[in-house]
């Protein structure tokens, strides 16, 4: 049973950072997917694949998975740049401004 350590990107409509500070552990799936024939649905017999823990601390999810004997792959998060402009939002609607303002 092989596990995945991450932090979670935020999601697109999403302009801050408020819920991907924490860590999550999930599972890789053993078996494959089949389709159901009849509904064409996904389906799988690994119960495991649905598990997705939530931690707030990488040591924890960590200490979790060495406490139950569960291999791990730690994927580090990349960081994003600060976009930050020198005078600010407010910089759009200047006066002194030279060239025309467009989207």
């Amino acid at each position: 049973m092989k596990a995945r350590i991450f932090q979670p990107a935020r999601s697109v409509m999403q302009s801050g950072v408020a819920r991907s500070r924490h860590w999550t552990l999930e599972f890789a799936p053993n078996s494959k997917r089949q389709i159901d024939p009849l509904m064409g649905w996904t389906s799988s017999g690994d119960t495991q694949a649905q598990v997705r823990m939530n931690f707030t601390t990488k040591a924890a999810a960590i200490g979790y998975a060495r406490s139950h004997g569960i291999e791990y792959v730690l994927v580090e998060p990349k960081k994003r740049k600060q976009v930050i402009r020198h005078r600010g939002y407010g910089e759009n609607f200047a006066y002194e401004r030279k060239d025309s303002w467009t989207h």
